[in-house]
């Protein structure tokens, strides 16, 4: 009775692989898209390359408390620390991220890093286009990771409209 019914299981699962053998592949048109991301779609929740904000006055959120390289279980995380002078004013803080690397052949996207932060300074982006066949290229500066001026003053502006709109 049971080599009938594990033949029927093979057949039934043979049936549907030659049923969907012959339909017409279902890609979604990831290269040649419309957009930044041409093409792809993501989930709200998707990790991709880390970025490093800035605040509403265009200063470094990151203020060199370094819980984001404690919490990171790969080591991957990297930061050197220097004070803020009366000159120059790099983070609103006494201190502030000098050196910030991000080793990419280490990480392991988990997200703790950001859960650390206690200025919401690293967050994951979109960014998933991080394929090398140069391992040294796979770590991450401080300036390939920090969000432009521009795009800070976006994000600003569409998280002041939303407040604006709830209210």
């Amino acid at each position: 009775m049971s080599i009938i019914r594990n033949a029927a299981a093979i057949a039934k699962g043979m049936s549907i692989t030659l049923r969907e053998a012959f339909q017409p592949s279902q890609v979604e048109n990831y290269p040649d898209g419309k957009g930044p991301m041409r093409g792809a779609q993501f989930q709200e929740r998707f990790r991709g390359k880390h970025q490093l904000q800035r605040d509403e006055d265009g200063l470094e959120k990151c203020v060199a408390c370094f819980l984001c390289a404690a919490a990171c279980p790969s080591n991957c995380i990297y930061i050197e620390a220097a004070d803020n002078t009366s000159e120059t004013r790099i983070s609103s803080a006494d201190r502030y991220a000098k050196v910030y690397n991000i080793d990419y052949n280490r990480c392991i996207f988990c997200g703790y890093c950001v859960e650390a932060c206690p200025t919401d300074a690293i967050t994951h982006g979109h960014g998933f286009e991080l394929a090398s066949l140069n391992a040294t290229t796979m770590v991450m500066r401080k300036e390939d990771l920090l969000v432009p001026m521009a795009a800070a003053k976006e994000t600003l502006s569409a998280a002041q409209e939303e407040v604006e709109a709830l209210t």
